[in-house]
This record gives structure tokens, sequence and C-alpha cells, in this order.
């Protein structure tokens, strides 16, 4: 039997959850909707983005913010609409993924670095810090298809996921949002990791689509918990819920744009867990 709950279905492909102010934050990435839900599955459709929605977050103020990959934007949700906060076009090889932004409001966004579902060569990727006012460079250059990214509680670290090179990598955060002393955080091999979250004891949980499931990782132990999502890829993950303690996962049957759209495979699942996420 499934560990899994399926909360919500028929989503063309859902990526990038975020649990904030008492609600679970998605964006169906394909669909070019972003979405809120609440623990009781009452669903609000937030904004749209024509150049496709991925990484989610908020500056200290509240206000969130949108990744817009195909054109290759940072926006900010006002009342009344979508503004840019950054052109990311000019640091970005090809669209751009996901992001975490630091209690500072620093936002981290990678990008894919090619085009994958062409099949062109793979070319490492960057990772450009946005500031609040409009800044952005170039903070981590040939990541290798960097992915999902967390900071730590003590707002010290940054970890992202690089699928490509199938482990977790560390940097140690500047007060300026620079970064310096990189570093591997855990091994993943075999896995690929895709989206990841971190609980309150600052392990992560990390979305596996190759393989099919979501694992705990524990720094200088590896994978301590695993669990299955059957036949469906697990591409996003996020501890949330009024306890902390429900795992969100994002699944479908494909992340192929020319596929999903016609399959809307997409689902949020759900699956309880012992250790709460960051508060």
């Amino acid at each position: 039997m499934s560990e899994f709950t399926t909360l919500l279905d028929h989503l063309v492909f859902p990526e990038c959850p975020r649990w904030h102010d008492g609600r679970l934050w998605f964006s169906d990435m394909h669909d070019r909707k972003v979405w809120a839900m609440t623990e009781q599955g009452q669903t609000e459709l937030v904004c749209e983005v024509p150049g496709q929605p991925a990484g989610l977050g908020w500056w200290p103020d509240g206000t969130m913010l949108v990744v817009s990959m195909t054109d290759r934007r940072l926006l900010r949700l006002d009342a009344d609409g979508l503004h840019e906060v950054a052109d990311l076009s000019p640091f970005a090889t090809f669209h751009c993924n996901d992001m975490v932004v630091h209690p500072a409001g620093h936002a981290y966004v990678g990008n894919f670095g090619f085009d994958l579902d062409a099949g062109e060569e793979f070319t490492g990727a960057n990772m450009v810090c946005v500031t609040p006012d409009g800044d952005a460079w170039v903070v981590i250059e040939e990541l290798l298809f960097p992915n999902g990214s967390v900071v730590t509680a003590d707002g010290r670290t940054l970890i992202v996921a690089e699928s490509f090179g199938q482990r977790l990598s560390a940097y140690d955060i500047c007060p300026d949002g620079s970064l310096a002393n990189s570093r591997i955080w855990a091994d993943l091999r075999p896995n690929v990791p895709d989206g990841i979250c971190i609980d309150a004891e600052g392990a992560i949980w990390v979305a596996d689509p190759v393989n099919r499931g979501v694992m705990r990782v524990v720094e200088g132990t590896g994978a301590v918990d695993w669990r299955s999502t059957g036949d469906r890829g697990a591409y996003a993950c996020v501890l949330g819920g009024s306890d902390g303690r429900t795992l969100y996962v994002c699944t479908a049957e494909s992340s192929n744009p020319a596929r999903t759209s016609e399959l809307r495979s997409g689902h949020i699942e759900a699956t309880r867990v012992d250790v709460p996420g960051l508060t």
C-alpha cells in the first residue's frame, strides 16, 4: 500500500512547492499558473505567468516572488499584478528554474544551462543572486543542473541540489549575498535530486524523479528514509501542514512539456513524517 495520499490531481506539471502563511503554494509550470491550497484541499488561483512559473518565495515584507522561466526574469506579485524585479537573461544560459529566498531578502535563482528536452549537449549553469533592489550577479558557476535549494535555519548556508552531479552542494552565505567555501554536503549516487526541503533537525528531504521517490538525507550519514512514489516521478517536496509534519510531494508521469499538457498527470501527494519543517 502506498504511503502517499493524493490531495490534488489533473494538474499539468506541479513544481516548486512552498508552505507559507498556512497554505501550500506551488507552480503548475506547464499550465502557467501559481496556486495556493489549504490543508482541507481548497484551492485559489494566485496568478498566471505567461513565461511559465517556477521557483516561489517571499521577501521579508511578505511580497511574493515568482521565477518566470522562459523569459528568464524574476517577478514580484503586487496588488495590480506581476512586475519585473530583475532580468536574468544576461546570466542564465537557458530557462530559469528553482529559487530560494534568504531571510534577508536575497533570492538565489538557478537555470537549466542547456535545453535538456531538445537533447542539447550538457552545459554547466550559473546560480544568480538578486537583491531586493533588483541588483543581480552570478554567485556560482558551472553547476551540474541546479534544481532545488534551501537555506539552513541559521541563515549561514545555502544547499543546492545538482541533478546531473547527483549530489547536494553547500556554500557559506556572506553578508552581501555572495557565496564561499564550496563543498559537497551529500553524495547521493545513484539517486538524482530535484526539489528539496529542510527539516527542523537540519536533514534534507530530496525528491528523485528518476528513481521515483523521496528520501531524507542526513549530512555525514546519507539517506535514512526512502518512500517510493510508485510509477510516478517525484519532482519536488516541502514540509508543511498545521504541525509541520506533512511532506507534500509534486508527482507526475513525465516532465517533458510535449507530453505533460496532454497527460495532465500531475498530482500533489502527501505523507506524514516525524520531524517537522523549519518554522
